[in-house]
């Protein structure tokens, strides 16, 4: 009986503590996802051992995880009206558990991926509840949002650290792990305090837009891959290359007749949430891309452990933290435009100082790049969303924050497999031994750089307050 209370009861049994119970349960289910996401990146150069396969291979450990926690995340607000908050959170972390526990004991890189790849999806579902449910719960916001930015943001500071010190004791086997016993607290607490469902009526989901979404992204990210291991002129990677043109077609004809699809097309003809949308696909591009770059350059070219590796990224993870309710401050203040071109300049900046650097890198300059790295980005993280969404219509927020958070996984998605293809096209031409290798990681950190530079110029075209509202003083 107490385990199926509907929300009225428990809500008058535990009073107003309740809905931070909730809220509390639904963040351990976040970090447990957010933990399996930002661990295994410090595994990349021990998979590639084990399993004795370059970058452009192993870089799917990392891309299946986030395409499809890029996927996942977009039906996660119909399946909650559709099943309730309870069955949605448990499935989910059900799914989470039952992964990491395969991953853990798969013997073979292609059930790695599987594991990685149901990971994500799981993880995908989980990361949006806690906004979900804050928003339903508070009406004043600004103090539980703080907690679960403040949680949601420290996990993956400390995740690195933790993760390369279970792959030098027990293997890179564990790290598929280190998410486990959250989700295990989660699942209980809420088998015990979510509310039994009510059933909603829910609007019909573009599960035919999603299809074609999902098609082009997993093209896309295969025939980046496809370009080491095949050749641009091979007939795989030009076949991938046709899917991608296809699916993105299809989706195409399919917004244009659809009178709702899951991302409608004119909301870009705002030339703000276009850029906008640009500069977020760029973030997570030089987001994921650098997390994948920096622990793999550590251990690959530097040598280091991979507790070393994570432990060096672990300032950074607090200067990122501690630099959040700042870059609110500054928004609130501030041009948001200018913010985010600033934090790009910064973020930009760190990998110019890897690449300068090289081999004679030290360990303390280390931190201090990614510290330099995380401030820029803590910059950037609030001001662009404000400058992108702040000229929508109130009907198009929703959708707009959607497309927004897409183009940011989808371009770590891009970011984490074109570093991978990238730097391992560059060790077979400059080698793996120095000091080739570091030549090969030095164009690497360039290339990142390349990318914020181009950020900065599409951000520079947002337009100003004039320009949109021209009664502005």
């Amino acid at each position: 009986m107490g385990l199926f209370r509907p929300a009225a009861s428990l809500s008058a049994h535990y009073g107003q503590s309740y809905k931070w119970i909730v809220l509390f349960i639904l963040s351990l289910g976040t970090v447990a996802g957010v933990l399996c996401a930002s661990s295994f990146n410090v595994a990349v150069p021990a998979l590639a051992r084990h399993f004795g396969l370059g970058q452009d291979h192993v870089q799917w450990a990392m891309t299946g995880f986030l395409a499809a926690m890029t996927v996942s995340m977009l039906p996660t607000l119909w399946l909650i009206d559709r099943l309730g908050f309870r069955i949605v959170f448990l499935l989910a972390l059900g799914v989470l558990l039952l992964a990491s526990i395969a991953g853990f004991f798969a013997p073979t890189f292609p059930l790695v991926v599987v594991a990685r790849i149901l990971q994500g999806a799981a993880a995908g579902v989980l990361q949006p509840m806690g906004t979900l449910a804050l928003m339903r719960l508070f009406q004043v916001q600004g103090r539980a949002s703080g907690l679960l930015i403040f949680g949601i943001a420290l996990t993956p500071a400390i995740a690195p650290a933790l993760g390369g010190v279970l792959l030098d004791r027990f293997g890179w086997e564990s790290i598929f792990l280190l998410g486990t016993p959250f989700a295990v607290i989660a699942g209980l607490a809420a088998i015990r305090l979510l509310p039994a469902p009510r059933r909603i009526e829910a609007k019909p989901f573009d599960w035919f837009g999603l299809g074609w979404l999902t098609l082009s992204a997993i093209a896309l990210i295969e025939c980046v891959s496809s370009l080491q291991h095949s050749g641009l002129a091979s007939p795989w990677t030009l076949g991938q290359g046709l899917l991608v043109i296809g699916g993105a077609g299809l989706y195409y004809r399919h917004a244009k007749r659809k009178e709702q699809p899951i991302i409608n097309l004119r909301l870009f003809e705002q030339r703000t949430f276009s850029m906008g949308t640009i500069v977020s696909f760029a973030y997570g591009f030089g987001l994921y891309g650098s997390t994948y770059l920096i622990p793999v350059f550590l251990q690959n070219a530097l040598s280091f452990s991979a507790s070393s590796a994570g432990l060096a990224l672990l300032p950074s993870g607090i200067a990122l933290v501690a630099m959040l309710p700042l870059a609110g401050r500054m928004a609130d203040h501030y041009a948001p435009k200018w913010l985010t071109v600033l934090g790009l300049i910064v973020f930009g900046a760190s990998f110019l100082i890897f690449a300068a650097l090289g081999d004679s890198i030290s360990y303390l300059a280390i931190i201090a790049a990614t510290v330099i790295g995380r401030i820029g980005l803590g910059m950037i993280l609030p001001a662009l969303n404000l400058a992108t969404l702040r000229y929508m219509e109130p009907h198009q927020l929703g959708q707009s924050s959607v497309v927004v958070s897409y183009a940011r996984q989808l371009g770590g998605v891009m970011g984490v497999a074109i570093m991978a293809v990238f730097v391992e096209w560059r060790e077979t031409v400059y080698g793996v031994t120095p000091p080739g290798i570091y030549t090969a990681y030095a164009q690497g950190f360039l290339f990142l750089a390349s990318v914020l530079a181009l950020a900065v110029l599409a951000a520079s075209f947002m337009k100003r307050e004039r320009e949109m509202n021209p009664t502005a003083p």
